[in-house]
C-alpha cells in the first residue's frame, strides 16, 4: 500500500508538472502579441459578424451551422479575398481571440488622410485601410493550456479561414486598388488618392514622426528625408471609422 501510494503521488506531482511547463511565460506571450497585433491577412471563408468570437480549433476545424447562423443575424464582415487587420489579441487559458478590424463595433483608429508635399506645401490624399465591410472576432480553441506557441504558428493554425502570408495578402490588396494608386505603388512612389496604408506599402516607413493639435485638428507628419535641405514629408490626419 505504501509503494502505491508513492507511485500516487509521483503520478500527480508529475502531472502537474506538466501542466505548469505547458503555460505560456511572459516573453511567449510578449512575442504572440507583436507577432499578431496589427497584422493583415486575406479572407479565405466567408466571414461573418459576431458578438460572441467565432470559434475555430487548432486543427482547422469550425462549427459552420454556427458561423452561417452569425452571418444570418448580423451580416458579412468579409468576404473571401477581402483583406482584414488584426486590432487586438487578447490570450487565455486556453485560447487566442482574435479582433478583426475592431471586432463587431468596429472603431479603430487610423490615419486615412494624407497629405503630400515638401516643408508646407501638402495635398490631401485619401481612403480606407482594408477593404472588408465589417468587423468580428475569431477565437483559436487549443482545447486545454496552450503551451509554447509562436505567432507564426498560430497563423499557421488560422490558414484555413486567414492567409497571413505577406506576398499573398500584399498581392491581394494591390489587386484590389485603383490603376494609377496600383502603378504608383509598383513605382514606390506616394500620390493623390492613396491611403495610409498605400503610401507605406509604397514608400516604406518614415525616418521620423512628429505630431501636432492644430485649430482642434490632430496631425502627424512624416519626413522622409535629413536635413540640411529640403525633407520629403507627409501628413496624416488622425481620424476614427
Amino acid at each position: 500500500m505504501r509503494r502505491l501510494a508513492l507511485v500516487l503521488i509521483v503520478a500527480m506531482a508529475s502531472a502537474r508538472l506538466y501542466a505548469d511547463s505547458k503555460k505560456l511565460t511572459e516573453d511567449q506571450r510578449i512575442e504572440i502579441l507583436r507577432g499578431l497585433n496589427s497584422e493583415y491577412a486575406k479572407i479565405k471563408v466567408p466571414l461573418p459578424r459576431s458578438k460572441s468570437a467565432l470559434e475555430v480549433t487548432t486543427s482547422g476545424t469550425r462549427d459552420e451551422a454556427k458561423w452561417k447562423a452569425a452571418e444570418k443575424e448580423y451580416g458579412p464582415a468579409g468576404r473571401v479575398g477581402d483583406l482584414i487587420q488584426v486590432t487586438r489579441v487578447d490570450i487565455g487559458k486556453d485560447r487566442i481571440v482574435l479582433d478583426l478590424n475592431g471586432g463587431i463595433k468596429g472603431g479603430r483608429r487610423f490615419l486615412d488622410h494624407v497629405q503630400i508635399g515638401m516643408g508646407t506645401q501638402t495635398t490631401p490624399i485619401n481612403g480606407a485601410p482594408t477593404n472588408a465591410p465589417g468587423g468580428t472576432s475569431v477565437a483559436l480553441i487549443f482545447g486545454g493550456p496552450i503551451g509554447e506557441v509562436t505567432s507564426a504558428e498560430i497563423k499557421k493554425m488560422l490558414q484555413p479561414i486567414l492567409d497571413f502570408e505577406k506576398e499573398s495578402v500584399t498581392a491581394n490588396y494591390v489587386d484590389t486598388l485603383p490603376e494609377p494608386i496600383k502603378e504608383a505603388v509598383k513605382a514606390k512612389k506616394a500620390i493623390e488618392g492613396m491611403n495610409h496604408d498605400q503610401v507605406l506599402l509604397a514608400v516604406g516607413k518614415p525616418v521620423h514622426k512628429s505630431r501636432e493639435t492644430k485649430e482642434g485638428t490632430e496631425y502627424e507628419d512624416w519626413i522622409y528625408g535629413e536635413p540640411p535641405g529640403a525633407s520629403p514629408s507627409l501628413r496624416l490626419l488622425a481620424t476614427k471609422w
